[in-house]
């Protein structure tokens, strides 16, 4: 067997063993993670989550999922947290600590002081008759039958399992919240996903130079307005209102059917019923639109009136595309 086979098959064993230990969580699910659910919808604090080692990456992830759909939350390391980070933990806060075997010297000196606190905790563990099982109001069960590791030893599968049930908890919070794409906007202002969702064509469009002609101008101030704007375009008005469109296109097919040209006007070369769209829609809108027509500018109204113009650069540039 060649090494690249070698590397190959072992990746495929990998991904069977962690894909078969997600698909056994359906089956360890039970009560418990609905009440911790409930409990963390219903609780006026937030989630503090804890771990030690791998199991605390996971954490810092899950914090990062919970805050970006709506549920305020905070990591706090088990390490640090018994030299003095205990003081993230108000009242009202529910606490999550993960670890795989639930017996780890730091948890054990950890969740007793969560206890003396009053504070709920969930467990979200792999040995429900651990300390940490025990100890905790509710038991979110991450159990696996052997780890991606060869020696059955590096945290892979279980971190996983950790992760996925995570994502659930997440999901599960989201959905009784209601939350909407347009609160996921509010989360994520300046990423992609966030642009696609509150960006506005008026966003860019306002921006840009605004090419006009009136149907009575000559071919050479046309060329004029769209090599002075640049964008490639210009609109065709009548007294604010849109009837045509002349692009970089429609001049070169001009030149290709007449000779004699210079005795032409806007209305004699124009596109008739352009596309276009309001400057209150999504900008990815105008990008569907400009997708599905082939095109790459389209006309921006306001109340009827031309305001402007969206050019696919502008979608790209702010990485809608």
């Amino acid at each position: 067997m060649n090494i690249k086979t070698s590397i190959l098959n072992t990746a495929k064993k990998t991904i069977d063993l962690e894909r078969d230990a997600i698909a056994n969580l359906t089956h360890l699910l039970t009560d418990d993670f609905a009440d911790a659910v409930s409990l963390i919808y219903s609780s006026k604090g937030r989630v503090i989550i804890t771990g030690i080692g791998k199991s605390a990456i996971i954490a810092n992830k899950i914090v990062a999922t919970l805050n970006s759909t709506g549920t305020p939350s905070v990591f706090m390391h088990a390490a640090d947290a018994i030299h003095g980070d205990l003081g993230l933990i108000l009242e009202d806060d529910v606490v999550i600590c993960i670890s795989k075997s639930g017996n780890t010297p730091e948890i054990k000196v950890l969740v007793p002081l969560i206890k003396n606190a009053k504070n709920k905790m969930i467990a979200i563990t792999g040995n429900k008759t651990s300390f940490l099982g025990q100890q905790s109001d509710f038991v979110l069960n991450a159990f696996v039958e052997q780890e991606a590791c060869p020696n059955n030893l590096a945290p892979t599968t279980s971190t996983t399992a950790q992760l996925v049930i995570g994502d659930a908890l997440a999901v599960c919070l989201l959905e009784l919240r209601g939350f909407s794409s347009t609160d996921f906007a509010k989360y994520h202002p300046g990423g992609a996903l966030g642009k696609r969702l509150y960006l506005r064509v008026n966003d860019l469009s306002s921006v840009n130079q605004k090419p006009q002609v009136a149907l009575n101008t000559n071919v050479k101030d046309v060329i004029v307005e769209i090599s002075e704007k640049m964008l490639g375009v210009t609109a065709v008005v009548n007294d604010q209102k849109i009837v045509g469109i002349i692009t970089d296109g429609d001049l070169r097919r001009m030149l290709t059917k007449s000779d004699a040209f210079i005795h032409l006007t806007a209305k004699d070369i124009m596109s008739e019923n352009p596309k276009r769209i309001d400057e209150n829609a999504m900008a990815v809108d105008a990008m569907e639109l400009m997708e599905t027509n082939g095109i790459s500018q389209l006309l921006v109204e306001n109340n009827g009136n031309y305001a402007g113009v969206v050019h696919l650069h502008d979608l790209i540039k702010e990485g809608i595309i």
